[in-house]
């Protein structure tokens, strides 16, 4: 009888042991995990700092500090300049930059029947966007085969991503920010120094250069920047995260365009996709999507530098007297017949 006991003692200590051991185990294989969500969730962003190096021997008209550059349209707003035509040298600030080998991510979304813009898009970006700079295209589709060729200039690359069809052009809109969160995470962290997220349905006219490069970009919408802020489409509703009460916002920024460094944008479309998510749960779709929820982020975190309506105007729109040139262009087209649903 006592040797059964002793028996029993000694199961129930290695069994306290063994027990132990798993969960020692356990722990350490949690706290292994943790280091590397905290890896993956905290990327080494490639961020350079440089001064502003003139060539010496350049030749550029003199700046005045007297007479500004353009007397119809504001240049700057809460210290963030204000880009038009006329508000910079690009003689000059092409040197300053391209001492620097800066590489520019640019994405874009050709789904469905918007396959047949990425032909236009691209001739044209490579004639006029970001010329003698190193570009990176990132185009999802969900029709790599119907993606045409297009001839690339030194240092500039397409990557085409596959991604999933949707059935609803604002399923498609509302999923841009997570795709592109996850772009920035997995890809572009260490291989980009600026990225701009564009609309694929695009034609680029004239220069779009580093004058646009700044750490967080917003490009004033071409229909409502001469309209006061009671008309801006802004999502009322106090039930959805994209909601501006009225009396309240600065600018009405167009969706179509927007960007600048790594870390601002993944910020940018990290918190957008969160707020969408939280709509999603409650039923809510802001009114015009991923664009409603951009404006209000763009409300509590204002841009270092806005673009002009030069940088996104609308074919259909008539030329306003402020709009010297047309840069990039939202192109003439039949939603009806291109969009997957109404």
């Amino acid at each position: 009888m006592l040797l059964r006991q002793n028996f029993l003692i000694i199961l129930v200590f290695f069994g306290m042991v063994l027990s132990g051991l798993v969960y020692l185990n356990n722990i350490q294989r949690s706290c292994n995990q943790q280091i590397i969500e905290q890896v993956v969730i905290k990327p080494k962003w490639k961020q350079k700092t440089f001064g502003l190096q003139s060539s010496p021997g350049l030749l550029y008209n003199q700046p005045s500090v007297l007479v500004g550059s353009r007397a119809d349209v504001a240049s700057v707003s809460w210290l963030a300049p204000i880009i038009w035509e006329g508000t910079f040298n690009p003689i000059l600030i092409d040197s300053i930059y391209k001492q620097h080998n800066l590489t520019i991510a640019t994405t874009v979304f050709a789904l469905g029947k918007y396959t047949r813009f990425v032909k236009d898009f691209l001739e044209s970006a490579e004639q006029h966007y970001f010329v003698g700079f190193r570009v990176h295209y990132y185009l999802f589709t969900d029709q790599p085969e119907s993606i045409p060729e297009v001839k690339m200039g030194e240092n500039r690359n397409l990557t085409v991503l596959k991604i999933q069809s949707l059935n609803r052009w604002q399923d498609i809109s509302m999923s841009r920010m997570e795709k592109l969160e996850k772009l920035i995470e997995n890809e572009l962290a260490n291989e980009a120094d600026y990225i701009f997220c564009l609309d694929i349905d695009t034609k680029f006219y004239g220069r779009w250069g580093v004058e646009s490069l700044g750490r967080l970009v917003g490009v004033i919408h071409p229909w409502l920047f001469d309209a006061p802020r009671d008309r801006f489409t802004y999502e009322r509703r106090p039930e959805s995260q994209a909601y501006i009460p009225a009396g309240e916002g600065d600018f009405y920024y167009a969706g179509a365009a927007f960007g600048g460094s790594l870390e601002d944008v993944h910020q940018l479309t990290k918190t957008c996709r969160e707020k969408l998510l939280i709509d999603a749960a409650n039923s809510i779709e802001a009114v015009w999507q991923e664009e409603s929820h951009l404006n209000k982020y763009f409300l509590l975190n204002k841009p270092s530098k806005l673009l002009s309506p030069e940088y996104m105007w609308r074919d259909i729109n008539e030329k306003a007297a402020q709009i010297k040139v047309i840069r990039f262009s939202n192109v003439a087209k039949n939603y009806s017949e291109v969009r997957p649903n109404p």
